[in-house]
């Protein structure tokens, strides 16, 4: 019998659910021996006692730099799902030691710096295998190699995607939204200005304009949403062989309304992360956000006067009650001493956006493709919706973490040849990756094709 291939897993967090059940799954055929490390294994070992004979749990912290160097040492393929900072460290170590890497995690810079000595070294860094970055380009790929094959020119490309919740869960949470993934993330959003392009012209948006130019649209069998464009969307043009495209927009979904009272946090700074602020953990809230305001509100006003004022809204506007609704004109205190006020903002959201045990999440995505095909122009949209089942079987979860675990698996039976960073937008990568999230999970997307006028 073959040796065992040794897989060491790096963080059991938030999304990784969904990714240890499907290692575990396929570890006795697949003949694997996994290794979970964890700042706190324990929670693991209910989950892991069927599986004693190929999987264990060891407490790892990522200040250990030797720790991490035995670990990486001792396994044939590392998996990464700590914090995306750390996984150039990962890396490196990865590098060093001839050890294949997966994430679910961008190819920043700095991991793209190591292509050449990764190549050198035969070493595997396979990238951006998640839900966003992941699921996208796989299913962006196959659509624009399906339109490709059959001679059609692509003029537009969008692309949206978004954890929200499911329709069953927004019930008590007017802003139709809870954390789902890293909430500092969330707060710190677009916190650069948006490049995409429309019609062959380059759009430029502001961080302070940002949630004030989301675009409406539905998806079919759950309702209406808003997208608002992510950072860089032109960056993807030679990802997908699209350079002379004309329109080519990435953006993230949220529900309607939500956008707009966000918009509302960004102008009176409450998102802003570059300073601390020397504030007492007992600052009310009403007070820092009267401290926001350009200048100081006569003692008659409320809390609510004094922003509506400044930001011209009506009292009673859909985003004037979404944040009375979040406790920001109220005498609560603000929690946290000597922080940012992104950081406050994350502390209230973390009490306010929190999933409770019985809440479902969902993920929403949708491409939207215009191409010309023998004179014809033809509008395309492909849908996926994934619901969660609980607060801890999460749909990110699902759509991070199988996508990701179905890669290190074909990384570990050799059927990824290339080395150094590779990102699945190939067809030996997608194919296998998209077929089994249908046969097996029902992950499937859902396209649309309409014909729409002469070329």
């Amino acid at each position: 019998m073959s040796l065992p291939t040794r897989l060491l897993l790096l963080g059991a967090g938030r999304s990784a659910s969904a990714l240890i059940a499907y290692l575990l799954r396929h570890a006795p055929a697949e003949n694997w021996q996994l290794t979970i490390a964890d700042l706190d294994p324990a929670p693991l070992a209910p989950v892991l006692a069927a599986h004693a004979a190929y999987a264990r749990a060891v407490l790892f912290s990522t200040d250990d730099a030797a720790c991490l160097d035995e670990l990486v040492q001792q396994h044939d393929v590392v998996i990464s799902m700590l914090p995306a900072f750390l996984h150039p460290v990962v890396a490196r170590v990865c590098v060093r030691h001839r050890r294949h890497l997966a994430t679910a995690s961008y190819a920043t810079p700095e991991l793209r710096a190591l292509d050449a000595e990764a190549r050198a070294a035969g070493v595997t860094l396979l990238m951006e295998c998640g839900l966003d970055p992941g699921l996208d380009h796989m299913s962006a790929m196959q659509m624009i190699d399906s339109i490709r094959a059959r001679g059609g020119r692509l003029t537009s490309f969008k692309s949206y995607c978004g954890g929200l919740l499911a329709p069953d869960s927004e019930g008590d949470n007017p802003w139709r939204y809870k954390f789902t993934w890293n909430p500092r993330n969330v707060v710190l959003a677009g916190q650069s200005t948006a490049q995409y392009l429309e019609d062959g012209r380059p759009r430029l948006v502001p961080y302070h304009q940002l949630f004030a130019r989301a675009e409406p649209f539905s998806v079919p069998g759950y309702g209406d949403f808003e997208g608002y464009p992510n950072r860089d969307s032109l960056s993807y043009r030679p990802l997908y062989g699209l350079d002379g495209i004309p329109t080519m927009l990435r953006g993230t979904l949220r529900r309607p309304g939500y956008c707009a009272a966000w918009h509302a946090l960004v102008q009176l700074g409450l998102t802003d992360d570059s300073v601390r602020l020397g504030n007492a953990a007992s600052l009310p809230w009403s007070e820092l956000v009267a401290a926001c305001l350009p200048r100081l509100p006569l003692p008659h006003w409320s809390p609510v006067g004094w922003v509506t004022d400044y930001l011209q809204l009506a009292p009673n506007s859909p985003e004037m009650q979404l944040l009375t609704w979040l406790g920001i004109f109220s005498l609560e205190p603000v929690g946290l001493a000597n922080a940012t006020p992104a950081q406050l903002l994350e502390h209230l959201l973390l009490r306010k956006w929190a999933l409770q045990p019985q809440d479902r999440d969902m993920v929403v995505m949708q491409h939207q493709f215009e191409y010309e095909l023998a004179g014809l122009v033809y509008a395309n949209t492909a849908s996926l919706v994934v619901l969660g089942d609980d607060a801890t079987h999460t749909a990110m979860a699902k759509t991070v973490g199988l996508p990701l675990g179905m890669a290190v698996r074909r990384l570990a039976g050799g059927h990824v040849a290339a080395y150094g960073i590779v990102l699945p937008t190939q067809a030996d990568i997608y194919e296998p990756i998209l077929h089994e999230l249908a046969a097996e999970y029902d992950i499937r997307f859902t396209e649309g094709e309409e014909m729409c006028l002469m070329a």
